[in-house]
């Protein structure tokens, strides 16, 4: 029987390099319906399998890409409380102040997946910001916020922007090649787009069967050289790339990485097994107290990575 073909790289469109796990589609969908109490649509149960793949770049990716639908993210940031709580940390996180670093006063600022739009109080007051959000209902008193992809923006708003940022954005989706090379259509000439993503290996990748990186939720894994190469294929010119420490937000994740006594190894990162399912369990319940607790610890790994490229002009 002859090999299945290896899924093209969704940055560079070359054929992968090697296939890293087959993952079923059932049990994802029964992690997420009976582990998180969510419907991963439009992931079935019935969907066969998912493989997770590596490409030349570094990049690795799940395919089929099941993107999560707007129902499914919903219910899921309603029932985590995720944008109430970026928001009460927005001055904390590294990738905030990354990008917040580089806007001058009066500078157009667009921000693609802005959740509540915490990120535009850590801009000067004189900046123009601008938000996308598809999914939730932003706060009347916050920044202005539409529920519009950015290739429709895209179309109305070429060449506006002198910063085009998304945070923790990119690995949702199917087509990031795309949704970036929407985003830099927004710029002006010399504009710089800011993309921030979580980093493989990192404590995510470390934690099996950890949904928070896992379909319809994370798509594809990055590295610094991945994100290189997206810059690459968009034409920019690359300014900086950086592996970020942890921020006080993320102190739940790495005090379960510490206290979990199971690790993922090459090729096994979702597996039916049930002490990891306690293993896990059990260390985000002692994780998420001793974040209340003792805070982020001091030794924090890196768990996202930066991506800073200009358009040329």
């Amino acid at each position: 029987m002859p090999a299945d073909p290896l899924p093209p790289c969704p940055i560079t469109g070359e054929p992968a390099v090697e296939r890293l796990q087959w993952v079923p589609a059932k049990l994802l969908y029964d992690l997420w319906s009976k582990g998180a109490r969510t419907d991963p649509a439009p992931l079935r149960r019935d969907s066969g399998r998912i493989g997770l793949y590596r490409s030349a770049c570094g990049l690795a990716f799940f395919h089929p890409a099941f993107e999560g639908s707007s129902a499914f993210y919903e219910s899921l940031y309603a029932r985590a409380k995720v944008h109430r709580d970026m928001a009460a940390h927005a001055a904390t996180r590294e990738d905030f102040r990354a990008a917040a670093a580089l806007v001058r006063p009066g500078d157009a600022v667009l921000e693609v997946g802005c959740a509540h739009g915490a990120f535009a109080a850590l801009l000067p007051g004189s900046v123009r910001y601008q938000g996308l959000e598809p999914n939730g209902v932003p706060p009347a008193d916050g920044p202005p916020i539409l529920a519009e992809t950015v290739g429709a923006h895209a179309a109305r708003h070429a060449g506006t922007y002198d910063v085009a940022c998304a945070f923790q954005v990119v690995e949702h989706v199917a087509d990031p090649l795309g949704l970036a090379r929407d985003m830099v259509a927004c710029l002006k000439p010399g504009g710089r787009l800011v993309l921030a993503m979580p980093i493989w290996p990192s404590p995510h990748t470390d934690l099996p069967n950890n949904l928070v990186n896992l379909p319809p939720h994370h798509l594809s894994w990055w590295t610094e050289a991945a994100c290189r190469t997206l810059a690459a294929a968009l034409g920019l010119i690359v300014e900086r790339t950086a592996a970020l420490p942890a921020y006080p937000l993320q102190a739940p994740l790495i005090w379960t990485w510490k206290l979990c006594p199971v690790r993922t190894r090459p090729g096994e990162w979702v597996k039916p097994r049930w002490h990891w399912h306690l293993a896990v369990g059990l260390s985000m319940w002692a994780g998420a107290w001793m974040a209340r607790l003792a805070g982020l610890p001091r030794d924090r790994p890196a768990v996202d990575v930066l991506l800073v490229a200009r358009r040329p002009g």
